[in-house]
């Protein structure tokens, strides 16, 4: 019967809708979509009065934050304070303004994806950035899809369907979200053959496993992991001699894609896609989303005869980018023929950007979270260390510095929670029962969402 009283209290959805609670909830979001999500949280209202979990009715302040929590748009931006660049959780490289604005000039309307403005006839989707990508990468010919994944699939199925691929051991790679080279290969067709050990392999090993059953010799960007110690491995050079002596192609998954040298930088361990095509490779492929600093997009670059064939596979309709990757990849690639694209591909200039910047940043926010947190807490300026993430540079860990909080009331990993339930969502680390914010990954400007945040949790 005490539990009949309080489910007669529960409102209907006309109630709580007709309240002055949601006026600005039906101000701002469809009707219909609000009646789902209040229908919801009602009925699981009624279900935690009846198992006993709950006493009373939610007010209608409650309901109201519950239905705008199941709302709002569910991809939103968050402020990445992990100090791990391309992020993959993240969304990997964040877009310049260039790359934004002309994204959104072809989105608000219709666009020539696949019209040849010079003749009026049907043109293709690859001619936006093919000329860019010959000239950046000295190859013959270009392509894109819609991830690197997706274009080493398309070059097995297209080069060496029904045929064995030759692969080192210790190249035999699983990428991000289990994709396994070998499930990736076994699915295009390609017969996958193991040469050398995981730790070593020389071009002996190639060459003896070379028969009539080959049909591709294949080099693996060794991306997220570094075999080192007792090592020996065939170089792209060599293993295209041995490609050219028997009339195979080459592949190349050079994975992070660095159209730029990191050596000037002082990264060692990233070849150039440049460099990869001097080779006189077959066929590269590398993301768009990584080092290259643009959309997710898996790009081919090679030699003509190669990459006509892999566009004219059927398969590449169901892996095809649309007009928006294409618009976004457009302007980031117009950014390599600047002059310093270091500065204008936001995930080069923050993998790049200086300690001495970093350091007057995370005075200036610890000076103000002091402010904010007072003496029931402690705030610190600290030295860390950034990842670049993404598969890329794995060995390498980059100088930085953040900023520490640990509080007397609520724990790093609470403090943590809470961060990211704001909005927008704070994405921090904890290190040592502090909550570690990352100077290198937040944008100029991002501190103020921070105070903010912090503002809301301690009141």
């Amino acid at each position: 019967m005490e539990k009949e009283k309080i489910l007669r209290k529960i409102p209907s959805v006309d109630e709580v809708l007709n309240s002055p609670h949601f006026s600005s909830l039906l101000s701002s979001y469809p009707r219909r979509l609000l009646v789902e999500r209040v229908r919801e949280v009602l009925e699981e209202a009624r279900q935690e009065i009846l198992s006993g979990r709950k006493k009373k009715v939610p007010s209608l302040e409650e309901v109201k934050e519950s239905v705008s929590s199941r709302v709002r748009m569910s991809l939103k931006k968050v402020v990445n304070a992990t100090g791990v660049i391309l992020h993959t959780n993240l969304g990997r490289a964040p877009l310049s303004e260039a790359a934004i604005e002309h994204l959104i000039e072809v989105a608000r309307g219709y666009s020539n994806l696949e019209l040849d403005l010079s003749t009026g006839k049907r043109g293709s989707r690859y001619m936006h950035v093919v000329d860019y990508l010959l000239k950046i990468t000295g190859a013959e010919d270009a392509m894109v899809v819609n991830n690197n994944a997706g274009a080493v699939f398309l070059a097995l199925n297209t080069l060496s369907r029904g045929k064995e691929t030759i692969v080192w051991r210790g190249e035999l790679i699983e990428i991000g979200g289990s994709f396994r080279l070998p499930e990736i290969m076994s699915l295009s067709g390609a017969r996958l053959r193991e040469v050398g050990t995981t730790n070593k392999v020389y071009l002996h090993d190639y060459e003896e496993a070379i028969s009539e059953e080959t049909g591709l010799l294949m080099k693996t960007h060794p991306s997220n992991f570094r075999i080192v110690g007792f090592t020996h491995e065939v170089s792209l050079e060599e293993l295209v001699e041995l490609g050219q002596k028997y009339d195979l192609p080459v592949l190349y998954d050079a994975g992070s894609g660095a159209l730029v040298d990191f050596r000037e930088k002082g990264f060692a361990g990233e070849p150039t896609i440049k460099d990869a095509v001097k080779t006189g490779v077959s066929v590269v492929t590398f993301s768009g989303d990584k080092l290259l600093g643009g959309p997710q997009a898996g790009i081919v670059v090679g030699k003509r005869e190669f990459v006509e064939r892999m566009k004219k596979n059927h398969l590449n309709r169901a892996l095809r980018i649309d007009k928006l990757t294409l618009a976004a990849l457009e302007a980031t690639l117009q950014h390599y023929f600047e002059d310093d694209p270091w500065q204008s591909v936001p995930a080069l200039r923050i993998l790049t950007a200086s300690l001495e910047d970093l350091e007057k940043r995370a005075k200036r926010l610890a000076h103000k979270l002091k402010k904010l947190i007072g003496d029931e807490g402690k705030v610190e300026v600290v030295e860390t260390r950034a990842e670049t993430g993404g598969g890329a540079l794995p060995t390498i860990t980059i100088p930085s510095f953040g900023v520490s909080i640990s509080h007397s009331r609520v724990s790093s990993q609470n403090f943590q929670k809470l961060l990211r339930d704001g909005d927008p969502p704070i994405i921090a680390r904890v290190e040592k029962e502090k909550v570690i914010l990352d100077m290198r990954t937040i944008f100029p400007g991002e501190e103020r969402i921070i105070l903010e945040a912090v503002r809301r949790i301690l009141q």
